[in-house]
């Protein structure tokens, strides 16, 4: 398992997402997604449709049930804690956290993907880092390159570590094809970020439907494997 953050929102966590799916899937590894909450949606046939969760089921080589692969969706593009509040409702991190361990028991790889940025409040007390905190799992952290993205980039990087989760890497993703200095502020990263460079998204319309390379996908795996790895050392140990 793998938990998605961003620098902000509308970075490029979806696409991130999507591609790194299909790189799972590309590698032969059955591959699932969850958003834990998508605020913005629409209704479709009597039910709420959300773009997000549909680009992880069409990049998933999984078939996973709603209530997994969203366990809260609202109509209104705000704040999930205010979305929440407004319906009524409050986000269960125990609920969402077991939704992810059974969607676990169906797919090799389970990419959860957060809302907005690393503190995204999910309600007055919970934010997106409690919610990673809790599923312990290695984070990957997509930059949208544009300008401010550096600062951004190092306090989501600061912030994660002083959470004491692994960041597994980072993904630079084009918001802008012109953007000046682009070059530049990646070369900036590589070499400030305490994680590697997992991958560089072009931008272009179609770039979700794409797969992230076999190496970014491998160290990855190795991430993965060194994790669980460290959990049975742990499981296993009677001191």
């Amino acid at each position: 398992m793998f938990f998605i953050t961003g620098t902000d929102t509308d970075v490029g966590k979806t696409i991130a997402t999507a591609q790194l799916l299909r790189g799972f899937v590309s590698a032969g590894q059955s591959a699932a997604g969850m958003k834990p909450v998508a605020a913005g949606c629409e209704w479709r046939d009597g039910k709420l449709w959300n773009s997000d969760v549909a680009a992880h089921a069409d990049a998933s080589n999984v078939p996973v049930p709603a209530h997994l692969a969203c366990p809260y969706l609202f109509e209104a593009p705000i704040s999930p804690h205010l979305a929440a509040r407004d319906a009524g409702q409050v986000l269960d991190l125990d609920l969402i956290v077991n939704a992810a361990k059974q969607l676990q028991t169906l797919a090799d790889v389970v990419l959860v993907e957060g809302a907005g940025g690393w503190f995204a409040p999910l309600s007055e007390e919970a934010s997106m880092a409690d919610l990673a905190r809790r599923l312990q799992a290695p984070v990957i952290l997509v930059v949208g390159m544009r300008l401010g993205c550096l600062n951004h980039a190092m306090l989501s990087a600061g912030a994660i570590l002083a959470a004491g989760l692994p960041l597994a890497g980072w993904i630079a993703n084009q918001l802008d094809s012109e953007m000046p200095r682009y070059a530049d502020n990646v070369q900036y990263l590589q070499t400030h970020l305490p994680a590697p460079l997992l991958a560089e998204i072009a931008h272009n319309p179609e770039a979700q439907y794409l797969a992230l390379p076999s190496q970014t996908i491998a160290v990855l795996a190795c991430e993965a494997g060194a994790k669980q790895t460290i959990n049975n050392r742990r499981d296993n140990c009677r001191c």
